[in-house]
């Protein structure tokens, strides 16, 4: 009934033009433990008014099934400021459309009246106690996209079997209920209630937890540039450094409001490094502004530069910044726990593909590390097993810059680990210590940990499968290759088929995925790669890292090392050319 997506069916029909229709009906977007990430426009393989009605009456259902007590608690839904002209999509009317669905079944529904951060969701499920969460976001994907992303009443996002479960029901309730396309009806509903003011007041009395040296805060002269990237994070940022007692950082103008055509970027996407930093390295200069904070869309994100003392401007990979954030946390823990066995119940965790820093630092310092599948997903549901049980979880993160500082989020959160990171700096101004200087403090402390990761772009799945299948088979059938140029491989996990080659029974301990590839080679010079493929776009990635013990300082000759073993990766187990792969674009 959507007018604008309606028109654009009809005129393809009229044109005759079956390619298109083909596009836009060929296959229903799948539904995945991410939930939907698909372009905005018509036709059930995008996201539009017809589809959000679809899938929300199927996880209405799917909810009805597990929960006897839905009606009484409820769900949260919020969006981010995303729109789409042409189709008349947009994040706030997807919102409102899920909202109808489960009003109109008798369902609570907690609806935020504006745009927040994607964290705000979980946060909002775990305080009110909540029997789900619905994010409408694609996060830092191009400004056509957009996701429907799904929380389960434990705070973390969904994990399979849910996802079947999920993707079933939505098959089986295609129809529109009645009234399904009248927003309108929600206004009027005692069922609608709005979070806003109490999750705002709330979320940033939680986060104060987390804040051990307001009086430094208080006296820093340390001065900090804030970009949201034409996203939602802007106020939010604003009121954590006030919940902190730190000034407020400079916001970039051009950025600092929402704008879902993401004007000044290529990518609304700061993991893709200085090109989205642009204008915020020339407002810092300008006002003497040592570090740069950026969120990305939907602040659940954050990339970290600081200006070095030759004037250039550093930009933290995500495993750096993890590393400096575990070092941090943990540091303040040990400072205001005094009983020496409690280190026993501490954890962190990371995904497999990012740095196993943390884990160096565990083993010196006492607490426990695990290593989780890709993603917030798999974080999140662990950290609050380990939670129930008593532990305390103190930090999680992923290379792909998303950091869990504060148990109140099971998810990543770029407000809070903004805040965080904005005090760490603090503390260290005083001591007269860069983040720079710490990170090199931590890895002498801990062992020099490199890393390096990229990817491919690959549209045609079949070339993925191949690929992966080439790999498989390298030196004849079932066998993986023993060496990648010049480096000896000495171990294969492959979290596709279940292989393990270093377990004795040569089975994998984290769970497994046919679904999705992803095989991780050890090399005898301490070398680790790990190759996979994206969930939500099309890429094959690729982390690569190399561990050296405490004292062994010479970095330039480990840097020489691991380029080298990234082009042996590239070269013999991604053969870009044959393939017909486009590198990623610095």
């Amino acid at each position: 009934q959507n007018p604008k997506t309606s028109a654009i069916v009809k005129q393809l029909l009229a044109e005759g033009n079956a390619r298109e229709l083909q596009k836009y009906f060929g296959s229903r977007m799948e539904f995945g433990t991410a939930g939907l990430r698909a372009a905005m426009g018509a036709g059930i393989s995008h996201m539009n008014d017809l589809t959000i009605i679809q899938t929300t009456q199927g996880f209405c259902r799917y909810l009805e099934k597990n929960f006897s007590d839905l009606k009484k608690r409820g769900v949260v839904i919020g969006f981010d400021a995303r729109a789409h002209l042409s189709s008349g999509g947009s994040s706030k009317r997807f919102a409102r459309l899920a909202a109808n669905t489960f009003i109109s079944q008798g369902v609570p529904v907690y609806l935020f009246s504006d745009i927040i951060p994607t964290p705000f969701v979980p946060y909002t499920v775990t305080h009110l106690k909540l029997c789900a969460g619905i994010m409408v976001t694609a996060s830092h994907n191009p400004k056509q996209d957009n996701g429907y992303k799904v929380y389960w009443e434990n705070g973390a996002q969904i994990i399979s079997p849910h996802d079947k479960g999920i993707s079933q029901a939505i098959e089986e309730n295609q129809e529109p209920w009645p009234q399904a396309w009248d927003d309108k009806l929600i206004d009027s509903s005692l069922l609608l209630h709005d979070p806003y003011a109490m999750v705002n007041k709330d979320y940033f009395k939680d986060i104060q937890k987390q804040c051990f040296h307001r009086n430094i805060n208080k006296e820093t002269n340390l001065k900090f540039v804030h970009t949201s990237v034409h996203g939602v994070g802007h106020k939010f940022v604003q009121l954590a450094f006030k919940a902190f007692d730190l000034s407020p950082p400079f916001a970039v103008p051009e950025q600092k409001d929402p704008d879902p055509e993401f004007p000044t970027v290529k990518y609304p996407n700061p993991e893709e490094g200085k090109g989205v930093l642009t204008l915020s390295f020339a407002l810092a200069e300008k006002d003497g502004a040592k570090i740069i904070l950026a969120n990305d869309p939907d602040a659940d994100r954050l990339a970290v530069a600081e200006k070095q003392e030759s004037g250039e401007w550093k930009v933290f990979s995500g495993n750096e910044l993890g590393a400096l954030l575990g070092w941090w946390i943990f540091t303040c823990w040990k400072n205001n726990n005094r009983d020496t066995h409690a280190v026993k119940d501490v954890y962190m965790l990371s995904s497999t593909v990012s740095s196993k820093i943390l884990r160096a630092i565990a083993l010196k310092e006492g607490f426990h590390f695990e290593e989780t599948l890709t993603g917030f997903k798999w974080m999140g549901n662990r950290a609050k097993q380990l939670m129930d049980q008593g532990k305390a979880v103190l930090f999680a993160f992923e290379e792909a810059i998303g950091y869990m500082c504060c148990p109140a989020v099971l998810d990543k959160d770029g407000v809070s680990a903004a805040v965080i990171t904005a005090e760490m700096a603090s503390f260290l101004a005083t001591r007269n210590l860069s983040l720079s200087q710490q990170l090199k403090a931590v890895y002498d402390e801990y062992g020099f940990h490199i890393t390096k990761a990229s990817y491919f772009i690959c549209h045609d799945p079949k070339v993925i499968q191949q690929l992966f299948d080439n790999l498989r088979n390298f030196d004849g059938k079932n066998t993986y290759p023993k060496s990648c140029g010049r480096f000896k491989v000495s171990g294969i996990r492959d979290l596709t088929t279940g292989y393990d080659s270093s377990q004795p029974d040569q089975k994998a301990i984290l769970p497994t995925s046919k679904s999705s590839q992803m095989i991780t080679f050890t090399f005898a010079n301490g070398g680790v790669a790990t190759m996979r493929t994206s969930g939500t776009e099309p890429k094959i990635k690729y982390y690569s890292e190399l561990c050296a013990p405490p004292g062994n300082s010479d970095i330039e000759q480990l840097k020489k090392e691991l380029d080298e073993l990234v082009n042996a990766l590239e070269k013999h187990f991604f053969q870009p050319e044959k393939n017909n792969l486009q590198r990623k674009t610095e």
